[in-house]
């Protein structure tokens, strides 16, 4: 299911999408959903850097899965 969203973007950014949709035939809304998956894979490599900063950093700890387990109460 699609939901519609609205968005404010740069005249010449909009301009080159525009430009680009032309020549592949495609639409906007194609554009934008390929640009942002694609884009995801940028986020995920961020959000990892994040997290290995805030480990280093004592922001966040590391927990072994048996602490996990154990602080659920689940034996093994």
């Amino acid at each position: 299911m699609k939901k519609a969203i609205n968005l404010r973007m740069d005249e010449s950014l909009l301009a080159d999408l525009d430009q680009y949709a032309q020549e592949l035939d495609r639409s906007r809304t194609y554009l934008i959903e390929k640009a942002v998956s694609a884009y995801f894979d940028t986020l995920d490599e961020i959000i990892s850097d994040k997290r290995i900063d805030d480990i280093k950093s004592g922001r966040s700890e590391v927990v072994s899965l048996e602490e996990v387990l154990k602080r659920a109460g689940i034996n093994v």
